[in-house]
């Protein structure tokens, strides 16, 4: 049996010798070589729910302080990230309540008022919000760290708040990399990552918690994991078959 799988899956010998070669000189499927994973990067929001006990908080606490009348429950704020930022959720939120159109230059500066008072409770608080670690996170990144894998973090937020809430998160001496809206553009994070851990897309693999944030993945090379609540805990071996098992046109070279 094992003869007829290798004759089945290799060249007729007439066929080889033609081609200058023989059956017994075509690699075996043990022979394959498999490219080990490098590096994991997580966006912030994958590795922890950011949103609803850091900035949703921190936007409610910014309205208080401007007396605006306005605070976004949970069910709210779940809405309006359907919309790309946060500035275009503080005007909505506006117009909504018939506080200026998307026209208007003093509404405008109203919600550069609210997102910079966000901004800086934001980077007061976040260290005491009730912030955890989605199930599972911290296991596969401790296991990562112990095989050699590079760990990397970005964040659309400020590397000044970011940084030690990571550090919360993680522990010290764990993350490689931390990449920020303040170090990149935000369509360059993911290649700014792979370039301070110094490895290249088709090495690594994403973890994402949105649609877009994949979209940016996928556009820098990156195989990617698209984190939902509820998702069953992931091992190393895991993420190894993930990466291994995107197509190859989506990881080309990070270079």
């Amino acid at each position: 049996m094992i003869w007829d799988t290798m004759f089945l899956v290799q060249p007729t010998p007439q066929k080889a010798w033609r081609a200058g070669r023989f059956w017994w000189d075509w690699p075996q499927p043990s022979e394959t070589t498999v490219q080990p994973l490098r590096a994991m990067i997580f966006d912030l929001d994958a590795l922890a729910d950011i949103d609803t006990a850091g900035h949703r908080a921190a936007f409610n606490a910014a309205f208080d302080e401007l007396n605006l009348g306005i605070h976004w429950s949970e069910a709210r704020y779940r809405q309006l990230l359907a919309l790309s930022d946060e500035r275009r959720r503080v005007a909505a939120e506006l117009r909504k309540r018939g506080i200026g159109t998307e026209c208007d230059v003093l509404a405008e500066l109203l919600v550069d008022e609210v997102c910079a008072t966000k901004e800086m409770i934001l980077a007061e608080t976040i260290l005491d919000a009730d912030i955890t670690a989605r199930p599972g996170m911290i296991d596969l990144i401790t296991e990562a760290f112990g095989a050699g894998i590079g760990i990397g973090i970005v964040s659309s937020g400020n590397h000044a708040w970011v940084e030690p809430l990571v550090r919360q998160l993680v522990g010290d001496g764990v993350v490689g990399a931390v990449v920020t809206a303040d170090d990149a553009p935000a369509g360059e994070l993911y290649r700014a990552a792979l370039a301070e851990l110094g490895v290249t897309a088709s090495d690594s693999l994403a973890f994402v918690a949105s649609p877009a944030t994949q979209r940016m993945c996928t556009l820098a090379g990156l195989a990617t994991v698209l984190v939902a609540d509820g998702s069953a805990p992931l091992r190393v071996a895991d993420c190894q078959r993930l990466r291994d098992a995107s197509p190859p046109a989506r990881r080309p070279s990070a270079a």
